[in-house]
């Protein structure tokens, strides 16, 4: 076709003149446009339509139902066209195949199930973890994201295994005085700041949250923790935005065009870390003083020297550079799901005002018991302001969904459904915690439910995962919030401003709420 083109044009410019000639040349330079634009957008559909094809017949050769929607990118495909937040896509997909114990999805060429039945989800999560303990994400050749959080394997198992001693009972009791300093610095800058107190609060309390991680980080010292020099960079970090967000979704999709199109998590965040680690941690182990606190594990690790798994061998050099990507591990894991969770917490209290004065008369009890000073041991016997945070947290977990990668041939018990090395795994979690089979009335906010007698079993209730890959620092976290609401609402009455029914943002990854808004006023506790 191009060859009889070229003739075509030849002929035509030895018959015409200059302009004639101009004209004629514009004319079939167009027409070749045309048709070289529709060859690619034919062979474009081409593709689209086998992937599509391949993914379906995929599932549907293995006896498993495959959601016809988007056949190539799935859920994902859905929400890069702004159809709404990955968990609430997920929830169509819950409500539709719910007594099928999987459903296949569209995932570009990876095979890719959203698992459905609370036995397999608990299987995938927790029983066959030898099959099930990649997280799906692959991106260890970025500083910021050679953690944890994207780790697999035996070098997963070795890094957890020397984080996990920061987050032990003895430990957490001995930071805790730096998530009560937090907190309090977080009341004085809500006093000394009004306009703080006046709307766009989750904005604000994404503030404390940064706080309360760089403290933990970074240690505290006579300065408040708002004043760290760290707040900037870890608040542009810890945020979602439409980048972070994109690359989520291209991570998801198809870890190896992220690396085809060289894109690094974090790149311009690398310098900041590992020189303020870098920095933190020498003058740490300069000032030989225990903390309690990141920078002591860090230059722990860092005096140990090589860590080493005797029984395979593995060997980690705990450098500046591996250190700085588990405190970015924090920010990314850490802030964002916090703030997510207190401003949810907040929302539901105002929403329920005979439960917020409930809290407000524990805090009060408890404060003017032990002398306005709220210790770690204190903090454990607010029992019911505990089952508020429960309950909002099965109501609005942080995140609404966890991910997992087969790196082992496995079969579900329920369904018998063989999953394939190299499978991507869905769970969903806001779903389980809204389904009224496994919690009646489901949307009634009740804390009650936490109480000794009706506590729900763990492998249903998971706002922060489940299994040996729940989040490391789940425990801290929770402490980090009933610090930050004790004393907030200690000191402030909140009111709730919201427009029509409560919706949800359109996040990849966490669960927001959206049209609602948190107001402060100082309130005279006794």
């Amino acid at each position: 076709m191009l060859r009889d083109n070229i003739i075509i044009i030849r002929s035509h410019l030895r018959k015409q003149d200059k302009l004639s000639r101009i004209f004629v040349l514009i004319l079939l330079s167009c027409k070749m446009l045309i048709e070289i634009s529709l060859i690619v957008l034919a062979s474009t559909l081409l593709v689209v339509y086998l992937i599509g094809r391949y993914n379906e017949s995929y599932w549907k050769k293995r006896g498993v139902k495959f959601h016809g929607k988007n056949k190539v990118l799935g859920v994902f495909g859905a929400f890069l066209s702004g159809k709404g937040a990955v968990f609430e896509l997920f929830g169509d997909l819950y409500k539709t195949y719910k007594n099928e114990p999987v459903v296949g999805i569209g995932n570009l060429f990876t095979p890719s199930v959203f698992v459905t039945n609370p036995k397999n989800i608990q299987h995938v999560l927790q029983l066959d973890f030898n099959s099930f303990n990649h997280r799906g994400f692959e991106s260890e050749k970025d500083t910021l994201s050679d953690s944890i959080l994207f780790m697999t394997g035996n070098r997963w198992k070795l890094m957890r295994q020397n984080m996990t001693p920061l987050f032990t009972t003895n430990k957490l009791k001995n930071m805790y005085y730096i998530m009560d300093r937090c907190a309090q610095d977080f009341v004085v800058y809500l006093d000394n700041n009004p306009k703080a107190r006046e709307g766009k609060f989750y904005d604000t309390l994404n503030m404390f949250c940064n706080a309360a991680v760089c403290g933990a980080i970074f240690g505290i010292g006579q300065e408040s923790t708002f004043d760290s020099p760290f707040m900037k960079m870890s608040k542009d970090l810890s945020t979602s935005n439409w980048k972070i967000s994109l690359q989520f979704a291209l991570l998801s999709i198809s870890p190896k065009l992220i690396k085809l199109l060289g894109i690094r998590f974090g790149a311009e965040y690398e310098k900041f870390f590992v020189d303020a680690i870098t920095q933190v941690t020498k003058k740490r182990e300069e000032d030989k003083v225990q903390r309690h606190d990141f920078a002591d594990l860090a230059a722990n690790l860092r005096k140990k020297g090589t860590i080493r798994d005797e029984n395979t061998g593995l060997e980690i050099e705990p450098s500046f550079t591996l250190l700085s990507a588990q405190a970015s591990f924090f920010f990314l894991a850490g802030v964002e799901t916090n703030a997510n969770a207190l401003f949810n917490t907040l929302v539901v209290l105002c929403q329920h005002p005979e439960i917020l004065q409930k809290v407000h008369q524990e805090i009060d009890e408890h404060f003017k018991k032990n002398n306005n000073k709220i210790s770690y041991d204190v903090i454990t016997q607010l029992t019911y302001l505990d089952k508020v945070l429960s309950e909002s947290l099965r109501m609005f977990p942080p995140v609404g969904y966890v991910t997992r990668k087969c790196i082992e041939d496995s079969v579900l018990p329920v369904g018998g459904v063989k999953i394939e090395k190299g499978t991507k795994l869905y769970t969903p979690i806001y779903q389980l915690h809204h389904d009224p089979d496994l919690y009646p009335e489901p949307e009634v906010f009740d804390p009650e439910r936490f109480s000794k007698d009706r506590k729900p079993n763990d492998d249903i209730y998971i706002p922060f995962g489940m299994g040996n890959r729940l989040c490391i620092g789940a425990r801290y976290s929770r402490l980090q919030m009933m610090a930050g609401l004790v004393h907030v609402l200690h000191k402030y009455e909140v009111h709730l401003e919201q427009t029509g029914k409560i919706s949800f943002k359109p996040d990849i990854l966490n669960v927001r709420l959206d049209n609602v808004d948190i107001k402060l006023t100082p309130r005279h506790a006794k």
